[in-house]
């Protein structure tokens, strides 16, 4: 259970009764020198954030607060990649020295900020590795959590991550299958620190599995079955089932966490003080209206996990939140959802593998878009200064 943060009473204060952390699914810097942070983790009970390349893109391409910065280093004459690393560096240590007291009096478990290797290295070991090591220099600071994307290329550099004393948090997860890989992949890199005489106390990680994306991908492909539906019975079954398969997914991978770090295979590594690697719950803004703007968080509250919340569904669990403990509630029901769906005609893993690319090729497009805006603001503010 995540260790207790004094919170005004309220929802967020009975989720963290509950074992779930909150992290906050968004950066800037207005934010950060505003007040408006601080008051987050003082009020709220704010325990962590995350970034990604679209949240910077937000911040830094829109607005006035970067100018000053941008400008002095357009002077020293920087280029696009660095004025790249020292802005987003900039906001990530920041943030990271705020959260630094969550981090200090929960021992580690929360005040963490998420920093992203560019998603342009997702199919490259190496490169990742290099990055993540690059990034974990950059901040200097022991809250830090470099995220990796979770594809096949990406295990040998988390691993090496992990062995190397780099937090980090797995990203774009959306199959069970690839969350069991990054969860043994976890393992065995503290298996390696303890074979080296290394302490494992003070690792930790995260595994970002994606929630929303799910049902709206499933949800699309059962209403064009729901079209071509020829009897009521198939049809109202397809009909019952909108809106069930992330719910289920996330249950699915759930309950593979428990038999992991629960079981006999972590046992060694938590005797020797190990943490287990929480599963992070990510894209929990409801995309479609007809379900309530809480759905992802009240359906997905458990014990040694993490949501990560947009500041519209932060704002909206603040305010009328569900707290029970829902994760464990009727799991015995997920693995058939999961299966009448493939059944059906859905093919679940098609799904996953299609929003796995998707979110790499989001994160990316993302990033060519942030650094195109860097390098012509770039030339701008130097075709000035001559």
């Amino acid at each position: 259970m995540a260790t207790a943060i004094k919170t005004k009473p309220g929802p967020f204060a009975r989720l963290s009764a509950a074992g779930q952390s909150v992290w906050l699914d968004f950066i800037n810097r207005e934010i950060l020198v505003g007040g408006d942070l601080r008051r987050m983790i003082d009020d709220d009970g704010l325990l962590g954030m995350t970034s990604n390349p679209t949240i910077f893109d937000k911040a830094i391409s829109h607005g006035a607060a970067y100018d000053d910065d941008f400008s002095r280093l357009v002077s020293q004459g920087a280029d696009a990649d660095a004025i790249y690393y020292a802005l987003t560096s900039h906001d990530v240590s920041a943030a990271l020295d705020l959260f630094r007291p969550v981090y200090d009096s929960t021992e580690g478990v929360d005040g963490y900020v998420s920093y992203e290797v560019s998603p342009l290295l997702a199919h490259d070991a190496k490169a990742t590795t290099a990055e993540a090591k690059k990034l974990w220099d950059l901040t200097d600071r022991p809250n830090l959590m470099v995220k990796i994307p979770g594809t096949t290329e990406g295990l040998p550099a988390i691993e090496e991550s992990l062995f190397r004393g780099v937090n980090v948090n797995v990203t774009l997860l959306f199959g069970v299958d690839e969350y069991e890989a990054v969860a043994h992949t976890y393992v065995k890199a503290l298996k390696r620190r303890v074979d080296a005489g290394l302490p494992v106390d003070r690792i930790a990680s995260v595994a970002s599995f994606f929630v929303s994306r799910i049902d709206t991908e499933v949800d699309n492909r059962l209403s064009a079955l729901i079209q071509k539906a020829s009897s009521p019975a198939v049809k109202a079954e397809l009909e019952s089932l909108m809106g069930k398969a992330a719910i289920a997914n996330a249950k699915n991978a759930y309950a593979v966490y428990q038999k992991i770090f629960e079981g006999a295979e972590f046992a060694p590594l938590a005797a020797k003080g190990a943490r287990v690697q929480r599963v992070l719950w990510a894209s929990v803004g409801t995309k479609n209206p007809k379900y309530p703007d809480t759905y992802y968080i009240d359906e997905l509250i458990g014990p040694k996990t993490v949501s990560t919340m947009p500041p519209a569904t932060y704002d909206a669990f603040k305010d009328h939140g569900k707290v029970r403990q829902s994760l464990t509630e009727k799991v015995e029901e997920a693995p058939a959802i999961i299966a009448r769906l493939n059944e059906l005609g859905v093919d679940f893993r098609g799904v996953t593998d299609l929003l796995l690319d998707q979110g790499v090729k989001s994160f990316a497009d993302s990033f060519h878009q942030l650094m195109d805006g860097i390098a012509k603001k770039r030339e701008t503010l130097a075709g000035k200064a001559r």
